[in-house]
């Protein structure tokens, strides 16, 4: 049989118009999908907590869980009670389980839960040059997984494809102008970030959104440096984050996967970085890319911040495959020996369930314990879990008081 070719088409030329036509009309199609996605539930909404999960989070056994719930003295939440008899059990909110965290566990909780105070919070950024290395669902369990330990979170997205925004429940399309975002503060026209953050469905969770239209920051910013002698354009976003470290245990950053003047604001105002990175040959090649294009670009600002110092900087194995064919093994032994102590002890397991229909807008933190596939996504969880102990035990050293 002959073999049948598809014939070519006679014209792929592409004019800047019938891009921008085709922008509209692929945009409508996507809030439609999104729709689609997100149905029958379009809007997030944080899990439910059993005795057990109460008692995991706070260091107890589930029967001083029970105990401390059925006292009636007002001083902790009693959850609603679930079942009869042997089998009566109870659900907690997350806002429950967060006041449990921060009135039971031995869990050092900062002066934030106190009121006014010299406390200030850390900056963390989430960096990466390569796509796909779960960078913004990283960001999003950072977040979820440290106010799961009593803190204050703040998310501030500065990817304009807004992903952040979106696991945080938003629609970034219909719900995020660029007024809501870091742009305003960036080109000047307020002098504050503090009223473009917005509360979340997870408690104890807040966002600055993102728009696509943050792009426009990356025009401003070496516009205003060429126009005003001395312009550090790389402190802008350090001195809007600046007050909000008084209302925050952490600020945790979004970025693009890119080294944009946006990005390097980002980089330069965080206290420690996390590059997460699947062990794969180009994503370990593009992560030591990120260093020497970093190095060289903040050659020219390195005499002004001459005592720059991060507390940490972690590289995260995520999305790790760890099957028979798997170049994971070789590609760790590599990461180990250009990453030394960077490369944390942490991995977390690649799971296909999690980009899955309805579970492709959450997390694993999203999940119920009731959910069928509670029990395969605990291999996945429970790393991030450990990942965020460590983290939060690192900056109690430094924020607890000398005894």
């Amino acid at each position: 049989m002959a073999n049948v070719s598809t014939p070519l088409p006679k014209d792929r030329k592409v004019s800047l118009e019938k891009i921008s036509t085709f922008a509209s009309v692929v945009t409508d199609y996507a809030n439609e999908l999104r729709d689609h996605i997100l149905a029958p539930r379009p809007r997030k909404v944080a899990p439910m907590f059993t005795t057990g999960e109460i008692a995991e989070l706070c260091g107890l056994t589930r029967q001083q869980v029970q105990y401390l719930a059925t006292k009636g003295d007002g001083m902790l939440p009693e959850g609603q009670s679930t079942g009869t008899g042997r089998s009566r059990s109870r659900l907690f909110t997350l806002p429950e389980a967060r006041e449990w965290v921060q009135k039971v566990s031995n869990i050092y909780q900062t002066p934030l839960q106190a009121g006014p105070s010299d406390f200030e919070g850390k900056i963390i950024i989430t960096s990466q040059l390569k796509g796909g290395s779960a960078k913004t669902t990283t960001t999003m369990c950072l977040g979820q997984g440290l106010s799961l330990r009593g803190r204050r979170v703040l998310l501030v997205d500065l990817d304009p494809q807004a992903s952040l925004s979106e696991l945080c429940g938003l629609y970034a399309e219909k719900e995020v102008f660029a007024e809501n975002t870091v742009l305003p503060f960036i080109e000047g026209h307020e002098d504050s970030l503090e009223s473009k953050i917005q509360s979340t469905y997870w408690d104890g969770l807040d966002l600055i959104p993102a728009h696509t239209e943050l792009v426009a920051a990356e025009y401003h910013l070496p516009a205003m440096q060429l126009k005003i002698p001395g312009f550090r354009f790389w402190q802008v976003l350090r001195k809007g984050l600046e007050p909000l470290r008084k209302k925050y245990d952490y600020i945790i950053i979004d970025t693009s996967p890119s080294l944009s003047y946006l990005n390097l604001n980002a980089l330069l105002a965080a206290d420690a970085m996390v590059m997460p990175m699947v062990p794969e040959n180009l994503d370990l090649f593009s992560s030591i890319s990120f260093w020497r294009l970093f190095s060289d670009v903040a050659k020219s600002f390195m005499k002004f911040e001459a005592d720059k110092t991060y507390d940490f900087v972690s590289v995260l194995l995520t999305r790790v495959n760890n099957g028979p064919q798997s170049a994971a093994p070789v590609v760790r032994t590599w990461a180990q020996g250009a990453y030394k102590d960077w490369l944390d002890p942490f991995e977390v397991p690649a799971s296909t369930v999690m980009s899955s229909g309805a579970l492709a807008f959450t997390t694993v933190f999203d999940i119920s314990s009731s959910h069928s596939q509670s029990k395969s996504l605990q291999r996945v969880r429970q790393p991030l879990v450990e990942y965020c102990r460590w983290i939060d035990d690192m900056f109690v050293k430094q924020w607890r008081p000398a005894q």
